[in-house]
């Protein structure tokens, strides 16, 4: 058994599966329900749910309306390996609308939240030098797009 996630979607569900599945690996669109009557929110014909993979993990696009705009309540971390990673999401999530946030976050144009981070980060934030850590976390306060070897530096304190 495994958990499916379900985003609402104000009528561009079948867009943003599209995107998601040509940016991230591991992802496609698996099949899609249409209203075989008029519904709340659907007219007869309208596509209501996509249902697709990213990374692997399942999902749901549902075309629900405009009554639950996505916030940063709910968010998706994507561990990447090294900078070009980073970089790589980091450019094609904040296009055409995304928004940056701070410390590796930010709003894809669809409105949902991701965190664009690396373990790497982690072992900066947690590491056993606790000045080190606290250095780096500064330095990440100060950051949008997570910059690795900015953290380094500030954990090693150079």
């Amino acid at each position: 058994m495994k958990l499916t996630t379900c985003l609402w979607f104000n009528g561009n569900a079948r867009e943003a599966a599209n995107f998601y599945a040509s940016i991230f690996p591991d992802s496609s669109i698996q099949d899609n329900w249409v209203a075989p009557t008029e519904t709340p929110g659907n007219k007869q014909g309208e596509e209501v749910v996509v249902n697709f993979s990213a990374f692997g993990q399942n999902f749901i696009g549902l075309n629900g309306g405009p009554q639950f705009p996505h916030s940063e309540a709910i968010s998706f971390q994507i561990p990447c390996a090294d900078q070009s990673e980073i970089d790589k999401y980091w450019e094609v999530l904040t296009k055409d609308g995304g928004q940056e946030g701070q410390c590796g976050w930010l709003k894809d144009k669809f409105g949902i939240s991701w965190q664009v981070i690396s373990p790497m980060m982690m072992n900066f934030l947690g590491g056993s030098d606790g000045q080190g850590a606290q250095r780096a976390t500064q330095a990440m306060l100060g950051m949008n797009k997570i910059n690795l070897a900015e953290l380094e530096k500030a954990y090693l304190g150079k």
